[in-house]
């Protein structure tokens, strides 16, 4: 079991850059593969972002490759994403999930554990 927190999410201008945040209590990460995904008004949840357990592989959906970095810090039991050139296309409110399962990292229906989202807004 692990619980899920996020925090870092606020309003920016378009081409700005902002960093959320997940701390995890319960199990360390090494347990699971880490997921972000948003979810816009009106649209399905999708996914952004995530790290594996071993944290050595990444993958990003590809309208935010090259802008955005999934990281961890595992003393503290965090996971990061980084933000930059932030486009008004990418507001949202962002979730944290964990998984220990397989299947394909980017299906959200894989994530039992999620955090309770924090909004971003990129203003144009």
């Amino acid at each position: 079991q692990v619980q899920l927190v996020e925090s870092g999410g606020g309003v920016v201008q378009a081409g700005g850059s902002l960093r959320l945040s997940c701390a995890a209590s319960g199990r360390t990460f090494s347990f699971y593969d880490m997921g972000w995904f948003r979810q816009a008004p009106g649209k399905e949840r999708e996914f952004v972002a995530a790290l594996n357990r071993r944290g050595d592989r990444t993958y990003y959906a590809d309208s935010v490759k090259g802008r955005f970095t999934i990281s961890r810090d595992g003393p503290m039991n965090t996971v990061y994403l980084r933000m930059s050139s932030l486009k008004p296309e990418d507001t949202a409110v962002y979730y944290c999930a964990a998984r220990n399962t397989l299947g394909d990292v980017s299906a959200a229906a894989t994530y039992p554990y999620w955090g309770q989202g924090t909004q971003v807004t990129v203003s144009s």
